[in-house]
């Protein structure tokens, strides 16, 4: 049980027969706090209530800017991403590649609407966007992706499609391999541990929150239904080297993030910190703090609009 108290600062945790006080203005006190507006938005479908430059957005606002904040430091020149939605997340992303004056994105989802294609296509910031329609892991569609990426440019990756464990490990081992040496690639929406017993929340499977006791009706959960892509994300790291490093904590995905460290033949993804707050990407060259040459459309976007 846990108990606040405005007037004190203080919370009052409760667990295992054991009491402590934890102070509101310290690091475990804000996560604490953190938690429970987590689940509290849930309930209230709080990252339902958003739009970005006039497309709804299912994301939290504090990770946009996190994202945002990847991807000026990054200057990717490709970000895909998996899961279309109503493109509110294309949008956004492809307005802060039209701002830094690069970059181009490529989104990927199962069946796009045709209300919601229409939208997208009809946006003043359609230009930058690339529509692929299709199972994110088909192999011909992992084809189309690679094909409209050139060997040089840099490429971030963002995971927010079907949220099953046998999903999303199929997706990053199909899209890691395209994520630039010292890139990202983030497996979204990775807080369903967080949201057990929460109105509406997906099944949990064993094995999906080794650190919590599991509702007994999730047992017999086949893995393929297992919806969060946190021990995805983790598995993906044994054979690809050791985490050396923190990389970003998003509100959504915790553990999801994944920072690319090496090249293609040695592989390596470091893991993500649990720590309230991000780890900020490395300082930008020089150059990138520079004004961007105008530019009205992204490089190679019209001939590769699907």
């Amino acid at each position: 049980m846990i108990q606040i108290n405005p007037q004190t600062g203080i919370i009052t945790l409760q667990q295992d027969g054991r009491v402590e006080e934890i102070p509101l203005g310290t690091p475990r006190g804000f996560q604490i706090i953190s938690k429970l507006w987590l689940r509290s938005g849930w309930d209230t479908k709080y990252v339902y209530g958003f739009s970005w430059l006039g497309r709804p957005i299912i994301q939290l606002p504090e990770d946009l800017l996190l994202i945002q904040e990847v991807i000026f430091a990054i200057q990717p020149d490709v970000i895909v991403e998996t899961g279309v939605a109503h493109g509110g997340s294309l949008v956004f992303y492809a307005s802060l590649c039209k701002a830094i004056g690069k970059g181009r994105i490529v989104g990927i989802d199962i069946e796009i609407r045709p209300h919601n294609r229409k939208a997208i296509e009809e946006h003043f910031l359609a230009p930058w966007i690339s529509l692929i329609e299709g199972s994110s892991i088909a192999p011909e569609v992992v084809s189309e992706v690679r094909s409209r990426i050139r060997p040089e440019e840099r490429v971030i990756v963002m995971l927010d499609s079907c949220h099953t464990k046998e999903h999303v490990l199929a997706e990053l081992e199909a899209y890691a391999p395209l994520v630039s040496v010292g890139s990202y690639i983030v497996a979204m929406d990775g807080i369903m541990e967080e949201v057990v017993g929460a109105h509406e929340h997906k099944p949990i499977g064993p094995g999906t929150t080794p650190s919590k006791p599991l509702p007994s009706s999730s047992k017999s959960i086949p893995s393929s239904r297992w919806w969060n892509p946190t021990p995805c994300s983790m598995k993906v790291l044994s054979p690809k080297g050791s985490p050396t490093g923190p990389a970003l904590f998003f509100d959504g995905s915790p553990d999801g993030s994944r920072r690319r460290l090496t090249d293609p033949i040695r592989g390596g993804f470091t893991g993500s910190d649990r720590r309230r707050g991000p780890t900020r990407p490395e300082p930008y060259p020089p150059s990138m703090h520079a004004p961007p040459a105008e530019q009205a459309t992204p490089s190679g976007a019209q001939s590769q609009r699907a």
